[in-house]
């Protein structure tokens, strides 16, 4: 099992920049497949972004794909989302979810565990 912690959330310009990171309990953190999701006001849950166990894949959503990146570091046991260029539909609440699978996956049943989230806010 691992617990999830997101931090780095914020109010930002749009243009500006954040990263969230994600840390995670457990020693065996580099054998969970990694995401962050997003849930605007109102609005369903949806896939931001995804890595693998390794860290050499990843896989986002279109209209984050030329701004945001997906990394991790599992000496750390944490997680990270870049997010540049941001713009106000950017406005959410993040989330870091892990499952116990090596394969890619933007479907939020498939995560198994999930952190609190981190308020993402961004004017225009």
């Amino acid at each position: 099992q691992v617990q999830l912690v997101e931090s780095g959330g914020g109010l930002v310009q749009a243009g500006d920049s954040l990263r969230l990171s994600c840390a995670a309990s457990g020693r065996t953190f580099s054998r969970y497949g990694m995401g962050w999701f997003r849930q605007a006001p109102g609005k369903e849950r949806e896939f931001v972004a995804t890595i693998s166990w390794s860290g050499g894949s990843t896989y986002y959503r279109d209209s984050v794909k030329d701004r945001f990146t997906i990394s991790r570091d599992n000496a750390k046991n944490t997680v990270y989302l870049q997010m540049n260029s941001l713009k106000p539909e950017d406005t959410a609440v993040y989330y870091c979810a892990a499952r116990t699978s090596s394969y890619l996956s933007s479907v939020t049943s498939e995560y198994a565990y999930w952190g609190q989230g981190t308020q993402v806010t961004v004017s225009s």
